[in-house]
């Protein structure tokens, strides 16, 4: 494969059985293949995604000490500011190029044994939270939909994750990668990695970078069209289907040297289960040629020991 392929999630949300079932059988397949697809009629509006960029420029152009102040120590950078190089891909110990600010979950109502730090509100840029919960919420409900369809194509009841993405942990991440000044040594903007989560939501980013591994070990350029987003399969979703669908590698790498001076924005959505959800593998992915490859674990314990393996956490 050498391009990732284009779903229309009006497909699914169609009156039409047959519509909806070719969406869920090419979601799935996609998922097996490569991890990764593009998603046209998301429901972000342009003019929502914009307006959040514009916010998140004019918080990362803020001075460095207003910066971390919103820094809060203690959350994993779970809310708030983290500032540049702290964060790195498992095995590696160079810093990513880059400082960001994560939203978290605007809880409805209050979920037994779950702990939701509360947002970090700015104040120098009006608007900043309140865009901010707007698109998480969009991007939620999305992600929502899209797990639906991964629940069919599992031969699961649609609404099977329903309960445990409902208040989760979900994470809006703002991220600014700076013009590169001097040589990055073997540091890069982002290095190969797996998402944690159970899908990613991904908006047009500002500049291109994104790279995909593919089964052939080749490294597929992705750039979203503006009218679509990226989803892909984290690690809590290969883990509970024992490997049938894929957390496919991929990187953000530098670029040519003449566009050193371009930053680059980008902003995620990582879905993220309630911390209880098992993430045991799912016996009808279980057989004789698939034997179970991971010990049964939670969504909370397996974040945990996530965040220590990439250096948020101690």
């Amino acid at each position: 494969m050498t391009a990732i392929p284009t779903v229309d999630l009006a497909e699914f949300l169609s009156n039409n059985p047959a519509q909806k079932a070719a969406f869920v059988e090419k979601l799935g397949k996609a998922y097996e293949e490569i991890g990764f697809v593009a998603v046209k009629n998301h429901g972000l509006s342009d003019e929502l995604r914009d307006k959040l960029y514009e916010k998140v420029k004019a918080f990362f152009a803020l001075p460095e000490e207003v910066k971390k102040k919103y820094e809060i120590p203690g959350l994993a950078g779970q809310r708030g500011y983290t500032p540049f190089g702290k964060e790195h891909a498992k095995g590696f110990n160079k810093g990513d190029l880059k400082e960001f600010w994560q939203f978290g979950q605007w809880i409805t109502e209050p979920v037994e044994g779950e702990v939701y730090p509360p947002n970090v509100e700015v104040t120098e840029i009006e608007g900043f939270n309140e865009v901010g919960r707007e698109v998480y919420k969009t991007l939620e409900n999305t992600g929502i939909q899209i797990l639906r369809a991964i629940a069919l194509y599992l031969g699961l009841e649609e609404t099977y994750f329903d309960r445990y993405v409902h208040n989760g942990n979900s994470i809006l991440r703002a991220i600014h990668y700076p013009p590169i000044t001097q040589e990055p040594e073997d540091a890069v903007r982002a290095a190969q990695h797996e998402d944690i989560n159970l899908i990613t939501l991904l908006m047009g980013a500002s500049a291109a970078g994104l790279e995909v591994l593919n089964k052939k070990g080749e490294w597929i350029a992705v750039t979203a069209l503006p009218e679509q987003i990226i989803v892909n399969v984290g690690d809590m979703l290969q883990r509970l289907t024992n490997n049938v669908l894929r957390s496919t590698t991929h990187r953000v790498v530098n670029p040519p040297r003449e566009e050193w001076h371009e930053p680059r924005y980008s902003i995620p959505f990582f879905l993220h289960p309630i911390s209880s959800m098992p993430l045991n593998c799912l016996p009808q992915c279980i057989s004789d040629d698939r034997p179970k490859a991971y010990d049964d674990i939670t969504a909370g314990e397996y974040l945990d020991e996530r965040l220590r393996e990439i250096g948020l956490k101690k």
